[in-house]
């Protein structure tokens, strides 16, 4: 046999068992899905809420003015720390000061006008005693001329007394009578005058009431021209200039705001959480706070409060209860700093990571590894065809993948707690997703090499 045809049957041999060789491999690798595997662990697992947001003093005030007038004095720049009692503005303040001044006069006036009028009530009081003694004295006069003239009549009737001495004792009878009758007028008119003076008394001391009021109004209206910082803080907004007029807000339209005190004492982060993690979020839970403007240092702190309505994710309004929107929702969360640095600033931009459960050593698996598949009903109505839905995971077993149910707890940023369905070092199928979307039980697997 020639050299050539020993190369040409060398050849096919070698086709030959290439050809055998590589359908025993496709025979033996068709209908095995190549995926990535993973598998469930114990561990630390920590479940966290994110949500952003802005940094905010816990109490502010907007400081306007209660009456119009132009700013003289502006002592505070924007960026100051100022305390409660500091001066932040003074208004003009010549008229209410002369206000002050005249009401001050008048009030003076009138209390000197009561303190005459107390004099005369005295004199008048020393009147009416006078009259009344006299009255009583011309009474003792009257009954005894009265007496006289009796014994007199009766002896001029018996004849014993001259006619001139009889008329002498009538004639005193009746001046006695008539001094009576002219003290009780006087009484009546020292009682009139001192019943006057009363009431002038009376009327000066409402006069007083009304001109105390006045000066109170007068004075109010002058300590409206300084404006006083009422807490602890610092100006972080300071539109106005010295010269310009302050004006006072009615109804509808708001007066003009002088300056914003922020007390940075106690900071918050004010975010907005999802509405599908809202119900994680409890007072008191841990969260750490990274400010954009601080880099990566962390900042801790505690969540002070919860928000119960919901805020429009484009108006950033709280909605209307019954109001039906199929927008997606927030709901606002406040962060309050323990330990907030003093280079923080109102309105700078923060992201807020809330713990908001903690779990030691459990059983988890990674979040990929879960899926859903559907299955029939467990007793199902005549004539349905009603399907379930179980979530769970597939589990590697000698090669082949199995769907098994699991119940789930807490959520991580990569793992997921098992509460129920997996045993400690199950490996699982983790992708990829669009095998795992359409991967059935019972599956021959092969699992692929990490390169």
């Amino acid at each position: 046999m020639s050299t050539g045809k020993k190369l040409i049957i060398a050849s096919v041999i070698v086709v030959a068992v290439s050809s055998i060789v590589g359908y025993s491999i496709f025979a033996r690798n068709r209908g095995v899905v190549t995926v990535q595997a993973g598998s469930a662990v114990r561990q630390d697992l920590t479940q966290t809420v994110s949500a952003n947001g802005e940094i905010k003093p816990k109490s502010s005030v907007n400081v306007s003015s209660n009456m119009m007038g132009r700013i003289t004095r502006l002592p505070v720049k924007e960026g100051d720390r100022v305390k409660t009692g500091d001066l932040l503005v003074q208004l003009e303040s010549i008229q209410t000061e002369a206000d002050v001044r005249a009401a001050e006069a008048s009030l003076e006036g009138a209390q000197s006008e009561l303190e005459g009028m107390s004099a005369s009530i005295r004199s008048a009081e020393a009147t009416v005693t006078s009259a009344k003694a006299e009255i009583t004295r011309s009474e003792a006069d009257l009954v005894r001329a009265k007496q006289n003239f009796d014994r007199a009549e009766q002896m001029s009737k018996e004849g014993l007394i001259a006619k001139e001495a009889f008329e002498r004792t009538r004639a005193d009878y009746d001046i006695s009578a008539a001094t009576l009758n002219s003290a009780k007028a006087r009484l009546a008119q020292a009682e009139a005058q001192y019943a006057q003076s009363l009431k002038q008394r009376d009327s000066t001391a409402t006069r007083i009431a009304q001109q105390r009021s006045g000066l109170v109004r007068a004075r109010d209206l002058f300590s409206k021209t300084t404006i006083r910082s009422t807490l602890d803080g610092i100006i972080t907004y300071l539109p106005v200039n010295e010269g310009e007029i302050a004006i006072v807000g009615i109804q509808n339209s708001p007066g003009t705001t002088l300056m914003t005190i922020a007390d940075m004492s106690v900071i918050t982060a004010e975010v907005k959480v999802d509405e599908t993690d809202i119900v994680n979020v409890k007072l008191g839970q841990e969260a750490r706070i990274k400010v954009d403007a601080l880099g990566d240092r962390m900042l801790m702190g505690q969540v002070t409060e919860v928000g119960n309505s919901a805020l429009n994710r484009t108006s950033g309004t709280a909605s209307v209860g019954g109001t039906a929107t199929q927008e997606a929702k927030d709901f606002k969360v406040v962060v309050t700093l323990d330990e907030p640095p003093p280079e923080l600033r109102p309105g700078l931009s923060c992201t807020a990571t809330i713990l908001t459960a903690t779990r030691q050593q459990i059983l988890t698996a990674p979040i990929q590894a879960l899926t859903i598949r559907e299955f029939d009903a467990a007793d199902p109505a005549p004539g349905s065809k009603k399907k379930v839905e179980k979530e769970g995971v597939f589990v590697l077993k000698n090669g082949v993948a199995f769907f098994r149910a699991v119940k789930t707890g807490i959520t991580g940023t990569t793992d997921i707690e098992i509460l129920d369905g997996l045993v400690e070092g199950d490996q699982l199928v983790t992708g990829p997703y669009q095998v795992l979307r359409t991967l059935k039980d019972n599956t021959r697997i092969k699992i692929e090499k990490t390169p």
